[in-house]
């Protein structure tokens, strides 16, 4: 399984991923799920994989040779003249490959079905967030909902509906997405460390700031401490309870 977050505030994307990957009990390993790309000052593109890796890692590569030899047939998400149109392309590219898949092999399960999410920016619009359907189909992120989760999504959503704040920092969104990740990993063995994280502030068009949180990284295991230890102390401080 896997864990993916995209949050959409006022000051621009905020992006984190797990890098875990597993195929039954014995065949685990790690694999990067955050893929970007970019024109720095024009334009830029990060995109979130969950679900099948293959299908996964076919999308990123056909997007990859796209946006280098770009054609009627097969545009490149570099040359698209707005966000909309490049989660089109990124949408068509992964049913194409779904579908092809799936010609070749079982349909029962669904097995090779993948799920997107893709955000950023291209100079004179603003900052987009998109999750993108196995099917192809996606939907925007807005006011109403200025996040989006793929794959282990039950464990860390509480605290990003109760806490998200459009106009917070980047500094809090990434305080908050770390408590969302160690909630998660605790409860969800498919998910885990090392986290990727990106950020771009609104009107740079370029990755403002990348970090990778490894399994022993200082911050992340503070914050996931003191988070345990504040549930503990809001439990004890809540009214008693008595028959």
């Amino acid at each position: 399984m896997t864990y993916c977050v995209g949050l959409r505030l006022s000051k621009g994307l905020v992006f984190m991923s797990d890098t875990r990957t597993n195929a039954g009990v014995d065949d685990i390993s790690q694999t990067k799920k955050m893929h970007s790309w970019e024109a720095p000052g024009e334009r830029v593109i990060t995109l979130l994989s969950a679900g099948n890796l293959a299908t996964t890692q076919a999308v990123v590569s056909l997007l990859d040779e796209r946006s280098k030899a770009p054609g009627d047939r097969n545009p490149s998400i570099l040359a698209a003249p707005s966000m909309f149109q490049v989660a089109r392309i990124v949408g068509n590219t992964l049913r194409d490959v779904v579908t092809q898949y799936e010609e070749a092999g079982p349909t029962a399960a669904s097995p090779f079905a993948a799920t997107l999410i893709l955000g950023g920016q291209i100079a004179g619009s603003a900052p987009r967030l998109f999750l993108i359907y196995p099917e192809g189909n996606f939907i925007e992120a807005g006011d109403d909902n200025p996040f989006f989760q793929s794959g282990e999504i039950k464990y860390g959503r509480p605290i990003l509906e109760r806490a998200l704040d459009s106009e917070m920092s980047f500094e809090d969104a990434v305080k908050l997405l770390c408590v969302s990740f160690s909630s998660t990993i605790l409860s969800n063995a498919g998910v885990d460390m090392p986290l990727d994280l990106q950020i771009h502030a609104t009107n740079e068009c370029r990755v403002t700031e990348e970090r990778r949180f490894e399994r022993e990284d200082p911050y992340f295991c503070e914050v996931s401490k003191g988070w345990s230890d504040a549930l503990r102390d809001a439990l004890a401080a809540l009214p008693e309870f008595s028959f």
